[in-house]
């Protein structure tokens, strides 16, 4: 691998600690971490899944997309793991993608159905801990589409300069 794979090449660690990163810097300080973590980790699994995927659920391209496969098709209303997998994705779009989505779409009817979409996930979870967790993300759905919004932001208005690592 050259210097310039080396470089632009990143394993699901690295776009992690990357979200981590990011939006521990859009953030207060006093943010529950373990909230931090499942959502730097909505971001960079769908940094990762295409909206083509065949291998998994593959990331939406618009909120209109999410109507259709969660909201109109009714069969994944009853499955937890599914109205987690609705709810992150409603985070992602409404949150880290709000200025292009805005445009189209409710944002605000978005992030209520995203809220209910966890609440439906943490009902249907049968370890109490994540019951928990898809709880206050429901709750905090808001502040942390918020800090999604924030940290979209910030990044497309960052310089696109790559730095070339010095030659040894």
């Amino acid at each position: 691998m050259g210097p310039l794979a080396e470089l632009i090449a990143a394993g699901r660690q690295q776009v992690l600690e990357f979200f981590v990163a990011g939006l521990r810097d859009v953030s207060e300080t006093s943010v529950n971490p373990q909230q931090l973590f499942y959502n730097a980790s909505v971001l960079a699994h769908h940094a990762q899944t295409s909206t083509v995927a065949d291998d998994e659920w593959p990331t939406p391209a618009t909120l209109s997309t999410l109507l259709d496969h969660f909201v109109l098709n009714t069969d994944m209303r009853d499955d937890g793991s599914m109205m987690e997998t609705a709810g992150a994705q409603c985070l992602l779009l409404s949150g880290f993608f709000q200025d292009q989505m805005q445009r189209r779409h409710n944002i605000r009817w978005y992030a209520q159905l995203g809220a209910g979409f966890f609440a439906r996930a943490a009902h249907q979870q049968s370890s109490e801990p994540k019951a928990r967790l898809l709880t206050t993300l429901a709750q905090e759905f808001e502040p942390w589409r918020q800090r999604h919004a924030r940290l979209g932001r910030e990044l497309r208005l960052q310089p696109y300069l790559l730095q070339l690592p010095k030659a040894s």
